[in-house]
């Protein structure tokens, strides 16, 4: 089911409150497949890595783009990622800057840089308790129509050994654009890159994603490139990937999930690993998504929903993925269920 947009603001590229002669209109605000083409005043980049064109391959349920396919494109969006760009970048949301006015910053989460152990119902703490977490899950770069902005995406296990999950609003802008210079930090921390970059080859979102917007499948699958002439699972390993989660039970019941980004807008700075955790509930606005209460905020789109997640070694089985909020509820993050959709895009992914 399509949910209606019009108040979503972890969405895809859409969903601050819109201002005009000064006054927030929550009510207008655009769809995200009209976000990228309503951005007023957006800055322009040369963007390296032209995509070669959509359905590629023609397999019903799936939506795919190639991105950088060649050693030269590769190189290409490596060197477009400069010091300056990096830190300049936005998380995707801002993409309506100058159009919209953001809505005030939640308040900070109780405890953004706790330092004690992992717990069962974090707000949206610092991730300090290391594991196999900190360095399957990272920050993308990405470039969308133009304007550079970050998203988060994790290491699922495959036999390609090169494939990440992320939100589909984090490859691809609903009905409108697609990604260029897609590039996965794993472990980022502190601006470094301990493992190195690696930049995408391939984008799968779903068709009703790419279609319609529906934030119901607001997931996708990216195939990367080697870094150095290592896959990126050989490099920091990989997380269980389920697509059978979300029963009828354990959605009327809640499941326990632990939820990891790297948010950005205040009061986050993008630079470290966070985490929410929580029993979920399932959204009655018109989605078929759950949801967990989270104070993480734009730039954690696309970070793993974990179940079973093993906090003393940092593994777990990733179910969902961070897609969105609403305006009028801010204290609690939307993740889509994972089903037979998100498999195809898997068993696609996992084959290139």
């Amino acid at each position: 089911m399509t949910s209606s947009t019009s108040h979503k603001i972890l969405a895809p590229l859409a969903a601050v409150a819109v201002a005009l002669g000064g006054l927030a209109l929550v009510e207008r605000l655009p769809a995200p497949a009209s976000a990228v083409t309503r951005a007023a005043g957006a800055p322009q980049h040369a963007s390296p890595a032209r995509a070669s064109g959509e359905a590629v391959t023609r397999v019903d349920g799936i939506s795919h783009q190639r991105a950088a396919v060649t050693g030269t494109q590769h190189q290409a969006v490596l060197d477009y990622w400069t010091a300056e760009r990096m830190a300049a970048a936005q998380p995707i949301t801002s993409m309506l800057e100058g159009a919209l006015l953001p809505p005030a910053a939640p308040p900070a989460p109780e405890g953004v840089d706790h330092q004690a152990s992992p717990r069962a119902d974090s707000r949206g703490e610092r991730w300090t308790a290391g594991g196999l977490v900190t360095k399957t899950t990272g920050k993308v770069y990405l470039t969308m129509d133009g304007r550079d902005f970050t998203c988060s995406a994790s290491v699922v296990d495959s036999a390609n050994k090169s494939t990440v999950v992320t939100a589909g609003h984090c490859a691809k802008d609903g009905q409108g654009s697609w990604a260029r210079n897609w590039t996965f930090v794993p472990g980022h921390g502190a601006g470094k890159d301990p493992y190195g970059r690696f930049t995408a080859r391939d984008m799968l979102v779903a068709p009703q994603w790419s279609r319609e917007a529906d934030d119901s499948y607001d997931f996708a699958m990216v195939v990367l490139n080697k870094s150095g002439g290592t896959a990126v699972q050989d490099e920091v390993g990989s997380q269980r990937i389920s697509f059978g989660s979300w029963t009828a039970d354990k959605v009327r019941d809640g499941v326990q999930v632990y939820t990891f980004g790297y948010p950005s807008a205040s009061p986050f700075d993008g630079e470290d690993l966070h985490y929410c955790s929580g029993r979920t509930k399932p959204d009655t606005g018109g989605t078929t998504a759950n949801g967990v209460r989270c104070s993480m905020t734009q730039g954690s789109s696309g970070g793993p929903w974990f179940t079973g997640f093993d906090t003393s070694t940092g593994r777990g089985t990733i179910s969902s993925v961070v897609s969105f909020k609403y305006a009028d509820d801010r204290s609690t993050q939307y993740g889509p269920r994972l089903g037979a959709e998100a498999r195809k895009l898997y068993d696609h992914a996992a084959g290139l």
